[in-house]
């Protein structure tokens, strides 16, 4: 299956708005990466290691973390991309307005509820989020704290319920490498 020349055009307009959105942005990871290659990280991850070929799917994986951390609103991704599109990012966004804990536990509890786009999404996100915390944290993290990130990743994608898919086998082995190199 492939995707529709329509599609390809949104998911390249998808490209587009997210790395003007992200412009200036920096991922916290050792090399200070632009955080634009986070959204496509997960959104390569989603397409070659889960095999997903929906578009809304891949378009919304690429916008994913515009509500939380740029000035992009609800509306704004309706208008360029759709409700469904919408619909799917704020699945998969955090209000940013509550503290840490706060999100990182509301994860957990709303990871069961979520559309079966949204916990792809969320797993791909994770997968990208333990890569990067095992080979180039960021600088200021303890051994203990990348632990804990891992275990945190864990009831995360428990929760997801999604057994036996290409990325949740995937996510295993890597979060096993993960617990190895920071024995």
């Amino acid at each position: 299956m492939s995707l529709r020349t329509n599609e390809i055009s949104l998911v390249f307009k998808a490209f587009s708005f997210a790395a003007e959105k992200h412009i200036g942005h920096r991922k916290r990871d050792q090399k200070s990466s632009p955080y634009i290659n986070h959204p496509i990280k997960v959104a390569d991850t989603l397409w070659n290691i889960g095999e997903v070929r929906d578009a809304i799917t891949i378009i919304s994986a690429i916008l994913h973390d515009t509500l939380e951390h740029t000035d992009t609103t609800l509306r704004e991704l309706g208008s360029n991309f759709g409700s469904e599109v919408s619909s799917v990012v704020k699945e998969v966004s955090d209000d940013m307005s509550l503290p840490e804990q706060l999100r990182k536990r509301l994860q957990i509890e709303h990871a069961p509820q979520l559309s079966e786009r949204a916990k792809l999404i969320k797993l791909a996100d994770k997968i990208c989020n333990i890569h990067d915390k095992i080979h180039s944290p960021p600088k200021n993290w303890s051994l203990k704290k990348r632990k804990s990130y891992l275990d945190w990743t864990k009831e995360v994608v428990n929760n997801l319920q999604m057994k036996d898919s290409k990325l949740t086998l995937y996510y295993e082995r890597l979060l096993k490498q993960g617990y190895e190199k920071l024995k």
